[in-house]
């Protein structure tokens, strides 16, 4: 991990013009009304058929009146759905993630200025043969206090191209692999009770009564490094 800390986190982000959507994301109970942060996903990302690969953005968004200030957004990978690497951003340890997670990055950014938006560009491999989903909660500073989560979200298709260069995956659609015979895969059950020693899991959509895991603050604390001396060390000023 210490290699990570210097890494530099909001070099990468830059605001993105292509659309995106919402879809499967509310509100943290905690949000301030005038900082209205949401995230985006794009509506349709493609799977290369043969190394599974695929790429995305992750986008952040201020449509408040004030900016951010420092905050973190999380990129996790659930079930056929493994995240590999969100560019600017750090690795989530294994044992930090949330129950039915497998993989995650934690992107910290300084602010976001009310109107702006910071994007990251993501790598991940999907199974085809199951169910994919991801998350991305936002959360202040390097806290437990959630402001925003979008999903966990499914990646799908009901019309599997397994011949095709690639198959088009649609977010907040349930994939279907070719061999179940247009049955859909069975995913992961997030909500259950958390092991011991592990942090609870997130809500199945949107915001529960389990929001983001407490542990994963914790994780995205260490992921900040010197970020996190470096915004306490502002506010002492």
């Amino acid at each position: 991990m210490a290699a990570t800390l210097f890494l530099p986190f909001s070099a990468s982000a830059a605001d993105e013009p292509a659309p995106g959507s919402s879809k499967g994301g509310k509100p943290g109970p905690e949000a301030a009304a005038d900082v209205k942060i949401t995230t985006e996903l794009p509506e349709r990302i493609t799977v290369d058929n043969k190394t599974e690969g695929t790429e995305l953005t992750a986008k952040v968004v201020n449509n408040g009146t004030r900016k951010t200030g420092p905050i973190t957004m999380a990129v996790v990978g659930f079930d056929g759905m493994r995240v590999d690497a969100a560019k600017g951003c750090v690795p989530i340890p294994k044992g930090q993630l949330p129950d039915g997670s497998n993989s995650g990055f934690a992107c910290v950014i300084d602010n976001v200025t009310a109107g702006k938006s910071r994007s990251y560009a993501v790598t991940a491999t999907y199974d085809l043969q199951k169910a994919g989903r991801i998350c991305l909660p936002v959360t202040e500073g390097t806290g437990k206090k959630l402001l925003w989560q979008q999903g966990p979200v499914a990646f799908g298709t009901s019309k599997p191209t397994p011949n095709a260069p690639d198959t088009p995956l649609l977010l907040g659609t349930d994939n279907t692999p070719a061999a179940q015979g247009g049955k859909p895969a069975e995913p992961s059950k997030p909500g259950g009770s958390a092991k011991p020693g592990k942090p609870a899991d997130l809500p199945s959509t949107g915001v529960g009564d389990r929001t983001l895991a407490l542990g994963l603050a914790g994780a995205l604390l260490i992921a900040a490094g010197g970020a996190g001396v470096r915004w306490t060390a502002r506010r002492a000023r």
